[in-house]
């Protein structure tokens, strides 16, 4: 496949960064909230063809150079038996984790199969743009399984128990990391170009502690993908100086939040892992004229760092204006990059 992004993935030097975005799938475009008034997230979800068109619908409507499967993180713990229902609200599960006993979950893998078949049907429909595959990190889809109400935005219930009952806490991370190894390799198989770890609460706690505790169950994760040769990004959102800790024995490349600069990403992250990041999307609340400014800020930074993927620090907010996300996107494809 001929690919500015695998060809940055696999170090070789391109003209320029290529771009994509975290949450892109939906969201902000129109072509998906026309379809969102005669199909539900779930439907949408669990239809190949549905799925597919979705997945697909950011290459048409806003020219990125890679497709992320449209799904959600959550169908991890789903699998395993709890009862996931998408409200317009958000995600939120009927029988959330509310005791020490952790005996009740058992995987179903069957319950991800649809999966495997949207990512047949998407590298059906185009198999010229990379697919990239993702699960959640084992702490965020942790956070996620004691919230029973889709309004509430904490994660007090989650965390008090993580602090309270360590060794619980430690076997359900292990039974999510178990049921994501698989899930991995069955997105492997069916066929995706990369994959992407999101730990997108992975600053929630202490970056020592995630060290210790979480970060060797993402590496295991992220094995799976590697050891099929499909190159790996890690988001371990806000992890600071954490990512320090990131090395090539963990992810190919990291992907950072924008709490960081870019220039000192690089300089502590070490130099065998590539950066991707990290615009703030709330500046796509700005004129074009600010946006501009923050993209001729970065031509510096890309003009040196061949190993630089552009993308957002998190995911879109819903009413981002999608033709500025367009704008941005030819922009940095037409830019001079000055790259020799």
């Amino acid at each position: 496949m001929n690919s500015i992004f695998l060809d940055t993935l696999s170090g070789h030097k391109t003209k320029r960064p290529p771009v994509w975005f975290m949450r892109q799938a939906g969201r902000i475009l129109p072509s998906y909230q026309k379809l969102k008034l005669s199909h539900s997230f779930n439907s949408l979800m669990k239809n190949k063809e549905l799925a597919s068109e979705v997945t697909l619908m950011p290459i048409k409507d806003l020219g990125v150079d890679a497709a992320i499967l449209f799904s959600d993180i959550l169908i991890i713990p789903e699998s395993i038996g709890m009862e996931l229902e998408f409200t317009e609200n958000g995600p939120k599960f009927h029988n959330p984790i509310t005791k020490k006993d952790v005996s009740s979950f058992t995987f179903d893998s069957s319950k991800l199969d649809h999966v495997y078949s949207n990512i047949k049907e998407i590298k059906k429909t185009n198999d010229k743009v990379p697919l990239i595959g993702f699960c959640g990190g084992p702490l965020t889809t942790f956070l996620f399984m004691f919230r029973g109400d889709e309004k509430d935005k904490s994660f007090n219930n989650a965390l008090k128990f993580f602090y309270s009952h360590k060794k619980e806490s430690i076997e359900i991370l292990e039974k999510l990391t178990d049921a994501s190894i698989e899930y991995v390799q069955g997105q492997v198989n069916a066929g995706i170009d990369c994959f992407q770890l999101f730990e997108t609460y992975c600053g929630i706690i202490p970056s020592e502690i995630y060290k210790e505790l979480i970060l060797p169950l993402s590496v295991k994760i992220l094995d799976v993908a590697r050891d099929n040769n499909v190159p790996t990004i890690f988001f371990p959102k806000n992890f600071n100086d954490g990512l320090k800790y990131i090395n090539k024995d963990i992810c190919d490349f990291v992907s950072i939040d924008w709490n960081l600069s870019l220039e000192y990403a690089r300089d502590i992250v070490d130099n065998s892992v590539g950066i991707q990041g990290n615009m703030n999307p709330r500046l796509f609340y700005s004129s074009y004229e600010e946006i501009d400014m923050y993209l001729n800020g970065l031509l510096t930074f890309g003009e040196k760092n061949h190993d630089w993927i552009f993308n957002l620090g998190h995911g879109f907010l819903p009413d981002i204006d999608y033709l500025k996300v367009k704008h941005v996107v030819e922009w940095i494809k037409e830019a001079n990059w000055n790259r020799k």
